[in-house]
């Protein structure tokens, strides 16, 4: 059975792999979550934050009358956000604690907001409803959900098949949970309405990047391609063929080395109202 998580590998189970996201993306990242509607003042929690990436941009946003709060259920993960938020405001107080998304450690509508990046691609059906259920618990009426995640139906390389990784995802998700979680995005909507929310917008962003790439860009993408080529080996079909090009990571024939080489990527944000009570 494939193991899609190693392909590209969740923030939780493997931070060195995240920790190389390319700064190359980081405005699109920042762009996604400007658009999300969080006010000044507001108290705003990062749930499931990873090492933080995003902590310094919605201290930004709520600005000094403000307050950020953050849970991650990886212990390593929190001591990493609250250093970095340490080292970008000394003077402000950040409550970041190890916690799992499933069960959050607060009150009902504590937050004025909830922010949720790169986390409910890794949770199957039934623990991505219990993830909403409880990200719109710990919001007040009327305030915010917001969840990101990387939509894959925008990934392709170049030089090479166009249908490469479209054909790969399809072939993997019959038999690979993950890769079936992958595909969801577009679907997030749906699942924030039949969560109970409200007024639910949803927007994907397409990130290209067009030779020659960046040096961080073309070893995250390199390094992607390989996990990918290893991963299509067991799926017969021909996968072991077309794949060839991208196995190497180090190759200086790889297709992303090329002066014809391209990578895009998608993310999604998906964003809903807590109703009040005369709305539930």
């Amino acid at each position: 059975m494939l193991t899609l998580d190693r392909v590209i590998e969740p923030e939780h189970a493997a931070p060195t792999l995240a920790h190389t996201r390319p700064a190359t993306c980081l405005q699109s990242y920042q762009s996604a979550l400007e658009q999300v509607g969080i006010g000044s003042g507001w108290h705003v929690l990062d749930a499931g934050c990873g090492s933080g990436d995003f902590l310094p941009w919605l201290a930004e946003l709520v600005g000094p009358e403000g307050r950020v709060s953050a849970v991650d259920r990886i212990a390593r993960n929190t001591a990493i956000a609250e250093e970095r938020m340490r080292q970008y405001d000394p003077g402000r107080a950040v409550d970041v604690r190890h916690a799992n998304v499933l069960d959050l450690p607060h009150h009902d509508g504590a937050f004025d907001a909830v922010w949720c990046a790169d986390v409910l691609q890794h949770l199957d059906d039934g623990m991505l409803e219990r993830a909403l259920r409880e990200l719109r618990r710990v919001v007040r009426p009327g305030g915010l959900v917001a969840v990101q995640v990387p939509d894959v139906t925008a990934l392709a390389v170049r030089p090479g098949d166009p249908f490469l990784l479209t054909d790969f995802f399809r072939a993997a998700a019959p038999s690979c949970p993950y890769a079936r979680q992958l595909l969801r995005s577009r679907e997030l909507h749906r699942w924030l309405r039949e969560a109970g929310l409200a007024s639910v917008r949803q927007h994907t962003t397409v990130i290209e990047h067009i030779a020659p790439l960046e040096p961080e860009t073309l070893r995250f993408w390199t390094r992607i391609c390989a996990l990918v080529a290893r991963q299509a080996r067991g799926m017969g079909s021909g996968w072991d063929h077309r794949m060839v090009p991208f196995a190497d990571a180090g190759a200086e024939d790889h297709p992303l080395r090329s002066r014809h080489g391209y990578v895009s990527e998608g993310t999604t944000v998906t964003v809903g109202t807590v109703p009040g009570p005369s709305e539930s």
